[in-house]
């Protein structure tokens, strides 16, 4: 028997599930096992108001040092850079679409306007990196935090708490919500920067279990890898955290070039830097984009 440690959200059980599966198909029985997080437990606060890093992830990993589960289940870019002692990541899944979607409620949208929304319009996002980018398109934007699940975070939308929101292309598609009475505006991640693996599903597990690491080993994407490698490095080197302001996004073409689109603002409210970085190989890569970043100019405010 192989214990599933998730999160209880709907989006986070799918993810589980997904691995249900496939393990399942490797012959095994796995069991899921639901934790409540900090980020859970905690919804009358932003993102930035709660303390330390991993905050829906951190229970989650003490279950499995304590060995009441056999692998931990996460969304990657909620995972911090660095690996609590004792446990290792062991696998990602397929990346899926990695952009961000506004929702718009369609008294709100005009097409004519950047990103469909109208002039003053107010947005929902619990993403400091969201909140940037979008004043830096519309200033005359007014941004409100919003918490709660896919679900919750969209029904805030339509009772008309928000004129729109932003979230996560992966996370709707996966649950295949009714969005029927909204207006859907994809953005693309070159131009509206994603979170560093936005779209990707981490597997974690004890660093000594070599045998839970070997069976992950057989579910583990290694395209996924080369790009995700490349995002989280450059948020690793940026000493930041998932509520630093920045976007990274690395995308190799078919000749195997790497091509690195950021999007990063010292704060919350100094204007966004963005840089594009290609080269050949992945060599110092991430070096290079950082060092970029570090001396761009971010002295002018949003």
């Amino acid at each position: 028997m192989i214990k599933i440690g998730t999160r209880g959200s709907r989006l986070a059980l799918w993810q589980a599930k997904k691995v249900e599966r496939e393990l399942v198909q490797l012959g095994f029985q796995p069991e899921l096992v639901i934790i409540k997080t900090q980020g859970d437990a905690i919804q009358n606060l932003s993102f930035d108001k709660l303390e330390g890093k991993g905050f829906f992830t951190k229970e989650i990993e003490d279950a499995l040092l304590a060995k009441q589960i056999d692998v931990a289940v996460h969304s990657l870019k909620d995972l911090p850079t660095e690996q609590p002692e004792g446990l290792s990541l062991a696998g990602l899944s397929t990346r899926a679409n990695p952009s961000d979607v506004i929702l718009v409620r369609p008294e709100c949208h005009d097409s004519q306007r950047d990103f469909g929304l109208k002039e003053g319009c107010t947005i929902g996002t619990s993403s400091i990196r969201r909140k940037t980018q979008i004043l830096d398109f519309i200033p005359s934007a007014t941004v409100k935090d919003l918490r709660g699940n896919v679900p919750t975070r969209v029904q805030k939308l339509r009772d008309g708490g928000y004129d729109a929101i932003i979230l996560a292309a992966a996370g709707l598609d996966r649950l295949e919500l009714d969005l029927s009475d909204l207006v859907a505006i994809r953005m693309h991640p070159k131009e509206f920067v994603p979170a560093p693996a936005q779209g990707v599903i981490a597997y974690q597990v004890r660093s000594a279990d070599t045998e839970m690491r070997k069976i992950i080993a057989k579910i583990h994407d290694k395209d996924t890898a080369a790009h995700t490698n490349v995002e989280r490095k450059i948020l690793k080197l940026m000493e930041g955290g998932c509520q630093m302001p920045l976007g990274v996004y690395c995308n190799i073409d078919a000749a195997g070039n790497f091509h690195v689109y950021t999007a990063y603002a010292k704060e919350a409210d100094k204007a966004i830097i963005r840089i594009t970085h290609s080269q050949s190989t992945q060599h110092q890569l991430a070096e290079r984009v950082v060092e970029k970043l570090l001396n761009a100019d971010h002295t002018a405010d949003i």
